[in-house]
């Protein structure tokens, strides 16, 4: 339906149009009946539905309708599979359209810095390029449905520690190439209705006012055509938040928000037209909501427990297999240890807590597998509750493994290891889960353990055991998952979103989170996650992109449709791949760029493509994976744009970010403009002389006043390496002070030749 908002806007009084620019309530946006603007609901969450019960408590974290559970965004984007998240948003549609929600909270595209932050299984990857293509599919689909997103948290959120207040001091290059660009894919490629802006300061300013970051990056770059939500409470001053780009303040304030507001429009400190510009996007999506409601939705139930099931399944990584002991056979006797076999860590903590229309246990669903085929013992092994080691459950799990074919251990992190609020301070799992495991493997040489948690734990004990699934947090359906994986109903082929540290001091943030009191440096730049391993030589214990499978997989072929070209140019990657086992199973092919070189610090490779293929036995394919511009360049902050250095490139294609096994060579050209730096007086000799428009006329004017020196020739000849170093690192400058021919006149003179304009002081 056509609505005339310039008239609305013309009808709307300073009063009504503030009020419009905050909630009604916790989670309702305010209402304008007279005009027939209505109020419409906007709620929880990225992995499924948390809509709060009329009546309960504001945050309404464990009294919420049941909705479908599935799994969070850690285990979502180890399935590398952009069509499965997309079915995933549009289940979370139907259940929004079902309840009357218009704008689902999420999904999380915040970068994985340390894996210490605790809301980390909310995100989806370490990995910017990955983030955005699952959180563009996400988007996708939850908004296929009439449903609007809110892409969260914007930006450089990435740690729960005095998250409402600490500033994020971060270099421009880093800003834009990992924490920007995990977002701005999503953007651009999927319009999220919404974008929510996180509570933290980013370089000095909120970034609830973040003009920069709002309006600058998000609305005028990227196009982003919605509006800005605040995160709950993340609102420092009102008026200079929406003259920044926050069009809507949640929740509630009561009125504080809507009279700072009028107060700025009418002492002059706001303009009247930044005020309608904010309401024209906030009636634009309210608008979108009305007209998509859908009358009488309704969603299956069970239709949408099989679809959790099955992407659990595809959202688990077996990250070890020694002697093939998966899958298992339906036979014998197998022990089912640790409390987690039957009371599942399913899902995170915090607002995103889903109450599931149901819940798989791992116990009953092998029971139902296997049927009387083989026979399964439970034993406790701890206790949830407590970290506390209980030698009297050990025991009864030494025995029941004692007795076993094989023992099936349930262990990882409890609830109150990671949620939102606060981050982990170390990666070990609960001592009397460990306690267990090597109870247990001294007893029994067949140990398969299964992990559930929400992000990477060390594993001290792995040489114990034959067997590890990381099972994340599997969502409702984890118990089902697993009984099929285990069994071999399904091939695993999930694959790491993130680097497994063999220890936390090996991560590149180790030193520097969570920062000193209400301030955090982003100090390791750029090389973030695999990044850093890679380019420092780190093993880690499991590199990101790993996974293994019950199959096998070969990679047979690579072929580039051209093999130089310019960076306008998009050049296709084809990579043929053979299934060489005896089972179906699906493949993630990771394609990374390498700069051979480059006068920018560059990672050893950066991801810059996938596709997930599915083969039977014998079947061969081949998959093609599109590189452009963006997949060659780096962001130079100078330019302020992203850049291609002219030169040689290798594209290498691999299983995860270690095992490379094809790889191929390209030219590409820079297209871009010649950009020439100002010249000033510090700036050093050695970067003029390089420099190929200043070259030749510094060379020329140094020749001539050093004519007596002999240092141009000392240079030229190679005839002293300390009078080499000390004349290319020199600055302009100094050369007044080294040299009796070259007056400050001079300096000024060759300044301004080579700017060609007034002399820059710097």
């Amino acid at each position: 339906m056509t609505r005339d908002i310039s008239y609305l806007l013309q009808e709307l009084t300073l009063e009504e149009k503030a009020g419009l620019c905050s909630g009604l309530n916790f989670w309702h946006t305010k209402p304008v009946e007279r005009l027939g603007i209505p109020s419409i609901m906007v709620t929880d969450g990225p992995h499924g539905l948390r809509k709060q019960r009329e009546g309960s408590d504001n945050l309404g974290i464990f009294d919420s309708v049941p909705a479908t559970c599935f799994p969070s965004a850690a285990g979502l984007a180890t399935s590398w599979n952009r069509e499965l998240v997309k079915q995933v948003g549009v289940a979370l549609g139907e259940e929004c359209q079902a309840e009357d929600v218009a704008i689902l909270l999420g999904p999380g595209a915040n970068i994985k810095r340390s894996p210490l932050c605790g809301r980390n299984f909310e995100y989806f990857s370490e990995d910017p390029f990955l983030s955005s293509e699952l959180a563009a599919n996400h988007i996708e689909g939850v908004q296929s449905q009439g449903v609007g997103t809110s892409l969260k948290h914007f930006a450089a959120n990435n740690q729960e520690h005095r998250r409402m207040s600490t500033n994020v001091l971060v270099d421009e290059r880093t800003l834009r190439e990992i924490y920007l660009a995990s977002f701005e894919g999503a953007v651009k490629k999927s319009q999220p209705w919404t974008v929510m802006c996180s509570y933290n300061q980013v370089n000095g300013d909120f970034a609830a006012e973040n003009k920069y970051l709002l309006t600058d990056i998000l609305k005028e770059e990227w196009g982003h055509t919605g509006f800005v939500v605040s995160d709950w409470g993340a609102v420092n001053e009102r008026a200079d938040g929406l003259a920044a780009g926050l069009e809507l303040e949640m929740p509630s304030s009561n009125g504080e928000g809507d009279r700072k507001i009028i107060d700025a429009v009418e002492n002059g400190s706001l303009p009247m037209e930044a005020l309608d510009r904010a309401v024209e996007r906030l009636l634009k999506i309210i608008f979108m909501a009305v007209d998509h409601k859908k009358e009488n939705a309704a969603y299956d139930q069970e239709s949408h427990h099989q679809l959790a099931r099955k992407v659990a399944a595809e959202s688990m990584v077996l990250l070890k297999n020694d002697e093939q002991i998966l899958p298992l056979k339906m036979e014998g006797k197998i022990a089912l240890i640790g409390e987690f076999a039957k009371k599942s860590r399913y899902q995170g903590g915090g607002s995103s807590h889903v109450n599931p229309t149901k819940l798989d246990s791992v116990y009953e669903e092998m029971e139902k597998l296997a049927g009387n085929k083989a026979s399964l013992n439970y034993s406790q092994g701890y206790q949830l509750d407590s970290d506390d080691i209980n030698h009297a459950l050990i025991g009864e799990a030494k025995v029941a493994a004692q007795n076993a074919d094989v023992a099936i251990l349930f262990v990882g992190l409890p609830d109150r290891y990671e949620s939102e609020g606060y981050d982990r301070t170390h990666l070990n799992i609960p001592a009397n889960h460990q306690a267990l495991i090597e109870a247990v493997a001294s007893v029994q040489e067949n140990v398969i353990v299964v992990l559930s948690n929400g992000s990477p734990v060390e594993m001290p004990w792995i040489s114990q055991v034959k067997a590890v699934l990381e099972g994340y947090l599997g969502g409702q359906a984890f118990g089902g998952a697993v009984a099929d994986l285990l069994f071999g109903e399904v091939n695993p082929s999930g694959k790491l979103a993130e680097t497994f540290p063999e220890q936390l001091g090996h991560n590149p943030s180790f030193l520097n989170f969570p920062g000193e009191g209400d301030q955090v440096e982003y100090k390791e730049g750029i090389f973030v996650g695999y990044r850093y391993y890679d380019t420092k030589k780190i093993q880690p214990l499991f590199p990101f992109g790993y996974g293994l499978s019950y199959t096998t997989f070969d990679y047979t072929d690579i072929m580039v449709d051209k093999k130089d070209f310019a960076d306008t140019e998009t050049v296709n990657v084809h990579i043929t791949v053979k299934n060489t086992g005896s089972r179906a199973g699906k493949e993630i092919v990771q394609v990374y760029v390498k700069d051979l070189e480059s006068t920018a610090f560059r990672p050893e490779k950066e991801l810059k493509g996938f596709e997930k293929v599915e083969l039977q036995p014998g079947e061969e394919k081949t998959v093609v994976v599109k590189l452009d511009k963006r997949s060659f360049a780096y962001y130079d902050v100078a330019r302020k744009d992203w850049h291609v250095e002219s030169g040689e490139f290798e594209i290498l294609a691999g299983k995860s970010s270690e095992e490379i096994v094809l790889s191929e060579k390209v030219v590409v050209h820079c297209t871009s403009p010649k950009f020439t730096k100002v010249v000033t007086r510090n700036t050093i000799v050695g970067d003029i002389i390089d420099d190929p428009v200043h070259g030749p006329v510094i060379q020329a004017a140094l020749q001539e006043m050093n004519k007596n020196s002999g240092l141009m020739e000392a240079m030229q000849e190679g005839q002293s390496e300390m009078m080499i170093a000390m004349m290319k690192y020199m600055p302009l400058r100094a050369l007044v002070n080294f040299n009796e021919h070259f007056t400050e006149e001079m300096l000024q003179e060759i300044l301004q030749k080579l700017n060609k304009t007034e002399l820059v002081n710097n």
